[in-house]
């Protein structure tokens, strides 16, 4: 009888003293909260740990301080971003600025905060862009390449970002990958109706093709220089593009090619002073001469006495006793 009364003496005082607990546990919820916004007004980054303890401290309460971690988990993942911003675009510490947004998805998920775990992404988007453009610029370009890849696992989709790693391609020189890259943003930049975007990728592609071109005919690879100012006419004409064919062509001999190039690079600049369209009538008369057309030659080459044209112009004239 003795213990019975004890044992219910003892649950009695211990219920009393959880209860005493649990109230003095509110409340102390209650001034963490307080206390954080009261820090949030004065300086919102520094109240992080503060309502980090107030949902700790309402989740050992349970129930009746769920309204008090209802306001503070609001709060919560716009601090943290609050603070990776802040730590990306005034303190420009990228890296840095990465890991706190990586934690604040944590966070956003943990509260089921869709629009702060976006808002997060974004950043680290451009975080990883802002990388990758920075390992670029010093010619890191495989580093480059893989911040570009991280930025394209959240937003696969960003033709941005595409043509920002289609670009380290082309300083690579690596002309199988920036073409996979570049058509792959041009095709989404369509679909996207992105028409500015999807011209500004295809304008780029075609310099790309153009120059490569030029420079393997500079360095005598006649057929890659075919095979690459060709590949340009994907994304575009160009002017300079008829220019390069019909000089490779006829470095090859194939003068109806070259003829055919020559003509039309002329149509092509038929607006242009004659001055300009020089290099074009030079190149058709090559092609003409190298055909036997001799009289066709002489007078395309009449049309070539400008500027760099003039003396080369007037030799052939000469050799072929042009009238």
């Amino acid at each position: 009888m003795n213990t019975k009364r004890k044992l219910c003496g003892i649950l009695i005082i211990a219920v009393i003293i959880n209860a005493g607990i649990l109230a003095q546990t509110k409340n102390d919820a209650i001034d963490a909260f307080n206390k954080a916004v009261s820090i949030m007004k004065a300086e919102p980054v520094s109240a992080i740990e503060s309502f980090e303890a107030c949902i700790k401290i309402s989740d050992q309460v349970g129930d009746s301080a769920k309204d008090i971690r209802d306001k503070a988990v609001k709060v919560l993942p716009d601090l943290y971003y609050q603070k990776a911003y802040k730590i990306y675009s005034l303190d420009k510490k990228i890296q840095e600025s990465l890991e706190v947004s990586k934690k604040g998805v944590k966070v956003a998920e943990k509260y089921n905060n869709s629009s702060s775990k976006e808002k997060f992404q974004k950043l680290i988007v451009q975080s990883y862009v802002g990388m990758g453009a920075s390992y670029l610029k010093s010619n890191e370009n495989e580093k480059a390449l893989s911040e570009f890849d991280s930025a394209l696992t959240i937003s696969p989709n960003n033709t941005k970002i595409m043509l920002n790693k289609a670009s380290t391609y082309q300083k690579m020189g690596n002309t199988a990958k920036f073409a996979e890259t570049i058509d792959l943003c041009i095709e989404k930049s369509k679909a996207d109706g992105d028409t500015a975007q999807a011209k500004k990728a295809s304008n780029q592609a075609l310099g790309y093709f153009r120059n490569a071109g030029a420079k393997a005919n500079v360095a005598n690879k006649l057929t890659d220089a075919i095979a690459l100012l060709n590949s340009s006419f994907k994304y575009g004409t160009d002017k300079d593009v008829y220019y390069h064919l019909a000089d490779v062509y006829n470095k090859q001999k194939n003068f109806s090619e070259a003829e055919l190039n020559a003509q039309k690079g002329i149509e092509k600049d038929s607006a242009s002073a004659p001055e300009a369209k020089a290099r074009f009538y030079y190149q058709l008369a090559v092609a003409q001469s190298g055909k036997g057309e001799t009289e066709d030659a002489c007078s395309s080459f009449k049309k070539a006495l400008y500027g760099q044209f003039l003396e080369p112009s007037k030799a052939q004239m000469t050799n072929l006793k042009c009238k």
